[in-house]
């Protein structure tokens, strides 16, 4: 089925910039939309970002919106999260989620990449 890894995870101080990647292998072809998510130490997982691959549509939450770009490059089936003007609250584990066609659900996750913006 579908495997998905993220990287571009690190450390930087606010304000800085940081891209994410999410490859994608094995049926990218089942799959119509890819998103992000995060989960802060003691919190739960919340959605952040996500990509329609047919209509090139986005969508993002309020705590993100007009500092994170998400994108895709339909060569190499990778999502892409753009994140500027980095805040302390983005520190989180971000995750790759892929919603399946067959389910319409997000049934694919990669192994998460960690943020950390430093005061």
């Amino acid at each position: 089925q579908v495997q998905l890894v993220e990287s571009g995870g690190g450390l930087v101080q606010a304000g800085g910039s940081l891209r994410l990647s999410c490859a994608a292998s094995g049926g990218t072809f089942s799959t119509n939309v890819m998103g992000w998510f995060r989960q802060a130490p003691g919190k739960e997982r919340e959605f952040v970002a996500s990509f329609i691959w047919s209509g090139r549509s986005t969508a993002y939450a309020d705590a993100v919106k007009g500092r994170f770009t998400i994108s895709r490059d339909n060569t190499r089936n990778t999502v892409y999260l753009q994140m500027n003007s980095l805040k302390p609250e983005d520190t989180a584990v971000y995750y790759c989620a892929a919603k399946s066609t067959r389910t319409g659900s997000y049934d694919y996750w990669g192994q998460g990449t960690q943020v950390i913006i430093s005061s």
